[in-house]
């Protein structure tokens, strides 16, 4: 595939990788009193795992006595992905809504904007800064349902703190992701990744069964393993991977912005919630404002 291509390619998946992640949130909600959180995390990256290992194995195996040498870099990366990234999601989805997770994540592109123009000096042109404040206008207006005057009422619950530690978590995964280079290919890298994120996984997952007992596995509770490990899982980290490594973290991480109106949107065809005008209004901001956020200026060509 070419560049141009390739490039074209990632900026589609970041309209498309949200819907993915949405799924978790709904997934979230729905596994309270089903299965516990610790639980639901580890079996979802198992499954995704035994799902990435029959592609990634060649590259594994080719590469090991390279990638061997990464090892502590993957358990720190598994441990913010897999581990806080998932687990604390779901401990949060006990105490909080479906579409307050996808508001608190709404905050990660700006942390990641900045972190990334710290580190990487990956600035935004001027007219990828308009279109970034353009969404940051779109999430405020559905963060405050339409109203300024909604910000004096707004208040956290535990489970909100909870996804905030998951939504920074997420920030530092991005950056690490970027910053620590790796012989593997992102496909394989991210399968190493999730295997290092079991292995953090498992001490808390038993320690959880051996407190709460063991999570039964019914139709019910497999369904949600299955659904979070296939669509926010593997399909949506091979995504986010893809694209970070065509757009750079700051840009990627705009996929965030797009969690409202998923969430939103989900809980809509799922619950029966309607969505109001001010979801509508925030997401024909965000669309546009994503899209210029992510462009690059095309070269111009000089005269012969």
């Amino acid at each position: 595939m070419s560049p141009d291509r390739r490039r074209s390619l990632a900026r589609f998946l970041l309209f498309v990788t949200p819907a993915l992640w949405a799924a978790n949130y709904v997934v979230a909600r729905a596994a309270v009193g089903v299965i516990e959180p610790h639980a639901l995390a580890f079996f979802r990256w198992l499954v995704a795992l035994l799902v990435m290992l029959p592609i990634a194995w060649p590259a594994l195996s080719r590469h090991w006595p390279a990638w061997r040498r990464e090892w502590p870099q993957l358990l720190v990366l598994g441990a913010l992905g897999m581990w806080i990234c998932g687990a604390f999601v779901y401990i949060g989805a006990r105490t909080t809504t479906g579409t307050d997770i996808g508001l608190i994540y709404a905050v990660s592109p700006v942390l990641i904007a900045v972190a990334s123009a710290y580190w990487f000096g990956d600035r935004l042109s001027a007219r990828q800064t308009v279109g970034l404040a353009v969404a940051v206008a779109g999430v405020l207006l559905i963060l405050l349902k339409g109203s300024p005057a909604a910000l004096l009422a707004l208040h956290f619950t535990v489970g909100d703190l909870w996804v905030v530690a998951a939504a920074s978590s997420w920030t530092v995964y991005s950056i690490l992701l970027q910053a620590w280079r790796s012989v593997l290919d992102p496909f394989a890298r991210l399968a190493a990744i999730t295997f290092g994120g079991l292995l953090v996984l498992l001490p808390f997952t038993i320690a959880e069964a051996a407190v709460l007992g063991p999570s039964s596995f019914d139709p019910r509770s497999v369904g949600l393993i299955l659904a979070a490990a296939l669509l926010p899982g593997f399909a949506a980290y091979q995504a986010y991977s893809f694209m970070q490594k065509e757009l750079g973290p700051a840009r990627t991480g705009l996929v965030m912005y797009l969690g409202p109106p998923y969430a939103a949107a989900a809980t809509w065809l799922l619950l029966g919630e309607v969505p109001a005008w001010y979801h509508w209004v925030g997401t024909a901001l965000l669309l546009p404002g994503i899209w210029l956020a992510t462009s690059r200026p095309r070269a111009t060509r000089m005269p012969d």
